[in-house]
């Protein structure tokens, strides 16, 4: 049994970990996934089982930096090109409230669909203007798509970096 988990530990437990990393990874395409998260979950759970030595904390050192820069992508992203765009703090704040309440209650996508929904009605609420409230709410709809392009590109950082720790050799 002991000679299994060695084996274990030794050629298959990396490769787990690099599949779960994969599946943060994809899971990014679903905007409320935690998909940054559960890649530095992963890289945690390497580190805590195989043991943390100097380049092991250093490389896990970035790869919690870049999660928490990927977890925080979408609410500066949305926020700063909506504001861009001429929104208001409290469409903003409204927008994420309602996005993030209909995500608990019904589900993500409907979140997602809410959130731009709750910032037009805001708006065109605030400033009796279609077209500018329509204006608006592509900016944070833009603002999504470059946070998804800034977290899907830091989980592949967090992934490589972790590659090169279980994989890279000396």
């Amino acid at each position: 049994m002991l000679d299994f988990l060695t084996e274990f530990l030794g050629v298959a437990f990396p490769w787990v970990i690099l599949i779960i990393m994969l599946f943060g990874w994809g899971g990014l395409v679903v905007p409320i996934f935690p998909g940054n998260v559960v890649i530095w979950g992963a890289a945690l759970t390497y580190g805590l089982v195989t043991g943390f030595e100097t380049r092991g904390i250093w490389l896990f050192a970035f790869i919690t930096l870049f999660m928490f820069i990927a977890t925080t992508a979408d609410n500066v992203f949305m926020g700063a090109k909506a504001l861009e765009a001429g929104a208001s703090w409290r469409g903003i704040i409204i927008a994420l409230i309602a996005g993030v309440v209909t995500s608990f209650f019904l589900t993500p996508i409907a979140g997602l669909i809410i959130a731009p929904v709750t910032l037009y009605l805001t708006e065109y609420i605030r400033l009796k203007d279609s077209n500018e409230a329509m204006r608006i709410t592509r900016g944070m709809v833009i603002g999504c798509g470059w946070a998804f392009i800034v977290r899907f590109g830091l989980g592949a950082v967090q992934i490589g970096l972790y590659a090169y720790w279980a994989f890279g050799g000396g």
